[in-house]
C-alpha cells in the first residue's frame, strides 16, 4: 500500500482571526491531497473527465483537529485510500507538523458520477485496479 505525501508552507493568508490556520486550509490541503492521488495513479480528474465521462465529486469532508498550526509552520500531509467500492471511495488525511507531531485527521468521501447523467456510476475495472495501490483499511478521523 503506498500513501501520497507532500509538504504544505503556511502563510500569512491561511491564518484566521485566531491567529492560527483556518479550518477552511485543511479543505484546500485535502482538494491538493485529491488530485495529487488521482495523479499518482495515472487517473489526473482531466483523464478521468475525458476518457471515462466520470466526474470524481466529493459528498462528505470530516476533518479532526488535534493541534493548531502557526505562521512559518511546514505541513506534512498523507493521503491514502481506506475504502473502494465500485461508485465511492473513502480519502484518509494526516496531516503533521515540522516535528512530525500529528496535527490533524480528515477523511473525504467521494462518488463518480457520470457526466451525462449526474448518477453514480461504477468506475470502469481498468482504472479501479489502478487505485488498488493506494488501499489500506484504516478509516478514521
Amino acid at each position: 500500500m503506498e500513501k501520497v505525501k507532500f509538504n504544505q508552507e503556511v502563510y500569512t493568508f491561511h491564518i484566521d482571526f485566531a491567529g492560527h490556520v483556518s479550518n477552511i486550509v485543511y479543505v484546500q490541503w485535502m482538494e491538493i491531497g485529491r488530485l495529487k492521488l488521482l495523479a499518482a495513479a495515472g487517473l489526473p480528474v482531466e483523464k478521468i473527465i475525458h476518457d471515462f465521462g466520470l466526474l470524481p465529486t466529493l459528498i462528505e469532508t470530516k476533518i479532526r483537529y488535534k493541534q493548531q498550526l502557526f505562521l512559518g509552520d511546514q505541513v506534512r500531509v498523507e493521503v491514502w485510500l481506506s475504502r473502494l467500492k465500485n461508485v465511492s471511495a473513502i480519502m484518509e488525511f494526516r496531516f503533521f507538523n515540522q516535528r512530525r507531531q500529528l496535527v490533524a485527521t480528515g477523511c473525504q468521501t467521494g462518488l463518480f458520477i457520470d457526466a451525462r447523467t449526474h448518477r453514480p456510476t461504477p468506475l470502469p475495472k481498468a482504472a479501479h485496479q489502478r487505485f488498488q495501490l493506494f488501499v489500506q483499511g484504516d478509516e478514521g478521523p
